[in-house]
C-alpha cells in the first residue's frame, strides 16, 4: 500500500489537479492549450535533448532492454488491430488508429516520473534509451501503415507514400529534440564543449517540462468524457496496460535482462497510451472517441496495474 501512496499517487495528484481545475472553470481551455503546447513543443523536447545529450550511448542502447519493450509495444499494436477488424468490423483506417492506442505508452509523461519516484534519478538511462526511440521508430510505424491503409488503390507509388511518412514523422517536436540530442552527444563525444551557461538554461527549462504537461495533461484528459465503444476501449486498456508489459517481463526474462534493465522495460511497457494516440487519430479522423476514451480510462486504471507490476518487479 506504501507504493501506492509514496510513488504512484504523487504523479497522478498532479494530473488529477489539472483535471479538477479545469472541470471547475478555474483554468480555461486556453490555458490548457497553451500550457501544452509550451511543453510539447518546447519543454519536453529541451528535456529529451538534455537527456539524450547526456546518455551513455555505449552502454544503454542494447539488445536485452530493446527487445523486449518493443516486441510487447508492437505485439499490443497487432492485438488491436486485430481486434478492430475480426471483433469489431471497423474500417481499415480505424483498424490502424486502435492498433496505434495500444502501441504508443506513455513513456514520458508517466512512465519516467514513476521510475524514478521508485528507483531513484539513477535508474532512469534504460528509459531514456527507450525512449529515444519511441517517437521516431512507433511515428515512422504508425504513419506508414496508416499512409498505406489509406492509398491502398488510390494509385500512389510505394516511394511516395514513405516519402509523406518520413516527413511526417521530421516535423514533430520530440523527435527533433531526441535527434538533436544525440546528434550533440556524438558531438560532445569528438570534443565539442558547450559552456555550461547553456546547459544550466537547458535544465532550467527541462525541470519544469514534466510537472507543466502532468498538469496539462489533466486539462486536456478533462475534454475526453468516455462516450459509447466500451468493448473496443476495454481492449486497448488490456492491451497497454497487460498485454505489452507481460510480454516485456517475459521476453526480458528470456534474454537475461539485468535488474534495472527489467525495471525500465516493464514499468515503460505498463503505461496508459498517451495523448499522442488520440492526436494520431485525430489526424486522421478514425476512431477518435474510442482513442480519446481509452487514454482516459487507461490512465485512471495504470494507478492499479502500475501497482501490480512494482509488486512483481524485482
Amino acid at each position: 500500500m506504501s507504493v501506492l501512496f509514496t510513488i504512484i499517487l504523487p504523479v497522478f495528484l498532479i494530473v488529477g489537479f489539472g483535471y479538477l481545475v479545469t472541470w471547475r472553470g478555474w483554468f480555461s481551455a486556453a490555458g490548457v492549450d497553451g500550457l501544452m503546447s509550451f511543453a510539447q513543443n518546447f519543454a519536453v523536447p529541451t528535456l529529451l535533448f538534455v537527456s539524450m545529450a547526456r546518455l551513455d550511448l555505449g552502454t544503454e542502447f542494447r539488445a536485452q532492454l530493446l527487445i523486449p519493450f518493443y516486441a510487447g509495444a508492437f505485439a499490443a499494436f497487432g492485438a488491436g488491430w486485430a481486434g478492430a477488424r475480426w471483433l469489431f468490423r471497423r474500417p481499415p483506417v480505424d483498424c490502424v488508429a486502435i492498433g496505434f492506442v495500444c502501441l504508443f505508452s506513455n513513456t514520458l509523461l508517466l512512465g519516467v516520473p514513476i521510475t524514478e519516484r521508485a528507483y531513484g534519478p539513477d535508474a532512469l538511462a534504460g528509459n531514456w534509451a527507450i525512449i529515444a526511440l519511441h517517437s521516431p521508430m512507433l511515428y515512422t510505424f504508425g504513419i506508414t501503415v496508416m499512409e498505406f491503409t489509406r492509398a491502398r488503390g488510390s494509385g500512389l507509388s510505394v516511394g511516395r507514400v514513405a516519402l509523406k511518412a518520413l516527413t511526417g514523422v521530421l516535423r514533430t517536436s520530440l523527435v527533433i529534440g531526441i535527434l538533436a540530442g544525440l546528434s550533440v552527444n556524438l558531438l560532445m563525444q569528438a570534443g565539442l564543449a558547450l559552456p555550461q551557461g547553456f546547459w544550466d538554461a537547458a535544465d532550467m527549462i527541462a525541470r519544469a517540462a514534466l510537472p507543466a504537461a502532468l498538469f496539462g495533461l489533466g486539462g486536456v484528459l478533462y475534454r475526453y468524457r468516455p462516450e459509447g465503444d466500451m468493448a473496443t476501449i476495454a481492449m486497448c486498456c488490456a492491451a497497454s496496460l497487460i498485454l505489452h508489459p507481460a510480454i516485456t517481463f517475459g521476453t526480458g526474462w528470456l534474454l537475461g535482462l539485468d535488474r534495472d534493465g527489467m525495471r525500465s522495460a516493464v514499468l515503460t511497457a505498463s503505461m496508459a497510451p498517451g495523448v499522442n494516440a488520440y492526436l494520431f487519430a485525430n489526424i486522421y479522423g478514425a476512431a477518435r472517441r474510442v482513442a480519446a476514451s481509452s487514454v482516459l480510462i487507461a490512465t485512471a486504471l495504470s494507478t492499479l496495474s502500475v501497482w501490480m507490476w512494482l509488486a512483481l518487479l524485482p
